[in-house]
C-alpha cells in the first residue's frame, strides 16, 4: 500500500461517506442566512444556539474561514451545484457579516480567510473577480503587517489599536502557506522567521509566538505547545519544498517538514485505552476546538506530498497518514449519535456530534454547556474526515 495511504482498513469511499455525515451535521445544525437575507450563508457558532448566536453573536470571523474551507473541501470530493451554491452565500455571508470590508484587526483572522477564499476562488468559483478582489485586499493587508521587530515575522493584530507586542505562528504560518500559494517571496522569510526564532530544536515542537521588547527586540518566547500551531508550520513547509523557488532548499524544507510530523507524533498525540494508535490531541472548546483539525489537514496534505521528494520521506508520509486515519477513526468511533438506534445502526436526521478529544466518548449537548455545542469542534471533526477522505481518494 503506498504510504500516504497509512494502514487503512475501511472500504473504498468509506471516508467519503463518513465525511458526507459530518458536513451534514454542520450544515443541518449551523447553517443559517445572515439575518434572513437571501444568497448568504453562515454558520451559527453553537448548537443548541442562544438567541445572541442565532444572529451570529459574537462574531467568529476565523471559524466561519474554516466552515469555508470545509465547503470547499466537500466540493472536491463530491462536486454538485448545491456544494457551489454553498460556497458562493458562505462568501457573501461573510462579506455582508463583516460589514466593513474583507478586513478585520486580528492579521490570523485575515490570512485564513484568505486561504479559505483562494481555495474557493482556483477551485470552486473559476476564478470569480469578486473572490480574487478580497484575496487580494487580505494578502495586501498581511504583507504590509510585517516589520523587522523581534526580528522580522508579521504583527498577531494591528499594532496601533492594540498596542501590539505579540508575533505569533498562529498569525505567520497560515501567512506563509498564503504567501506561497501567491508565489510571493515573502513566504520563505516569514517561514524561516519561524524556523529561527520559535522551533524547539531539541522536540521539534514548534512553540506559540514571542513578545517583543521596546527596543525591537525579543522579550520573551510563549512556548505553549498548540496543535494547529505544528499544522500551519508543516503546512509552509510543504508549500515551500514543492515551490521549489530557492533551488537547493527544497529538501530542506521536505526535512523540516518530516522532523515537524515526528514532533507531534510524540508530543502532541494520546493512546487510546487497549490501542496501539496515536489519535490527536484536543484542546478544548471555543478556539481550541478547530486545532486538531487544523493540523489533521495539513499532516494529509504533508503525506501525499512528501513521497515526491525520494523514499527518504515515506515513512514521515505513512506516520502523517496513520495520524489522520487513526485520529478519524476514533472521531468517529467515539461520536453521539442520539437515542435513536436501530438495528444496531445509528440514525438521525442532523449527523454525528463529536467530541473535543477524539480519542473520549462525545457528550451530547443538549442545553449544557458542553464542548461540544461549539461550531469549533464540529468544524474541526469534518476536517478530519475530509482529510481522511482526500487520503482515501
Amino acid at each position: 500500500m503506498d504510504a500516504a495511504c497509512g494502514n487503512s482498513p475501511e472500504q473504498p469511499r468509506q471516508w467519503a461517506v463518513r465525511a458526507t455525515s459530518a458536513e451534514r451535521a454542520v450544515v443541518t445544525r449551523h447553517l443559517r442566512r445572515v439575518w434572513g437575507l437571501p444568497g448568504t450563508l453562515l454558520a451559527v457558532s453553537a448548537s443548541p444556539a442562544t438567541p445572541a448566536q442565532r444572529v451570529f453573536e459574537p462574531w467568529n470571523y476565523w471559524w466561519q474561514a474554516q466552515v469555508l474551507d470545509c465547503l470547499v473541501d466537500a466540493y472536491l470530493r463530491a462536486p454538485t451545484p448545491a456544494r457551489r451554491d454553498r460556497v458562493e452565500k458562505m462568501i457573501n455571508g461573510i462579506r455582508v457579516r463583516n460589514a466593513r470590508g474583507w478586513r478585520n484587526d486580528y492579521y490570523d483572522d485575515m490570512a485564513w480567510l484568505a486561504l479559505a477564499l483562494d481555495r474557493a476562488h482556483r477551485d470552486v468559483l473559476g476564478g470569480a473577480p469578486r473572490a480574487a478582489a478580497a484575496i487580494k485586499e487580505l494578502s495586501s493587508a498581511i504583507y504590509e503587517a510585517w516589520t523587522e521587530d523581534g526580528g522580522g515575522g508579521i504583527w498577531w493584530r494591528a499594532r496601533e489599536k492594540y498596542q501590539e507586542d505579540f508575533k505569533n505562528v498562529p498569525t505567520n504560518g497560515p501567512a506563509a502557506i498564503l504567501f506561497a500559494r501567491l508565489r510571493e517571496p515573502r513566504a520563505y522569510e516569514t517561514a524561516r522567521w519561524i524556523e529561527t526564532h520559535l522551533v524547539d530544536h531539541e522536540t521539534g515542537v514548534v512553540w506559540d509566538g514571542l513578545h517583543v521588547s521596546p527596543s525591537g527586540g525579543i522579550r520573551e518566547i510563549e512556548t505553549a505547545r498548540y496543535t494547529y500551531v505544528q499544522g500551519v508550520f508543516l503546512g509552509a513547509c510543504v508549500e515551500l519544498a514543492r515551490w521549489d523557488q530557492d533551488g537547493a532548499e527544497a529538501e530542506h524544507w521536505a526535512e523540516r517538514a518530516t522532523r515537524t510530523i515526528d514532533a507531534v507524533a510524540e508530543h502532541l498525540t494520546a493512546r487510546p485505552a487497549r490501542s496501539p494508535s496515536l489519535v490527536l490531541r484536543g484542546q478544548g472548546g471555543g478556539d481550541g476546538g478547530l486545532f486538531a483539525g487544523i493540523l489533521a489537514r495539513y499532516l494529509a496534505q504533508a503525506a501525499l506530498a512528501l513521497p515526491e521528494f525520494g523514499p527518504a520521506y515515506e515513512r514521515a508520509a505513512g506516520t502523517a497518514a496513520d495520524l489522520v486515519l487513526d485520529s478519524a477513526r476514533a472521531a468517529w468511533s467515539n461520536a453521539a449519535w442520539g437515542h435513536h438506534v436501530r438495528n444496531h445502526r445509528p440514525h438521525t436526521s442532523t449527523g454525528p456530534v463529536f467530541g473535543y478529544e477524539w480519542s473520549e466518548p462525545a457528550r451530547l449537548p443538549r442545553q449544557g454547556g458542553v464542548a461540544e455545542r461549539d461550531l469549533s469542534v464540529q468544524v474541526s471533526a469534518w476536517m478530519l474526515l475530509e482529510a481522511a477522505s482526500l487520503l482515501q481518494r
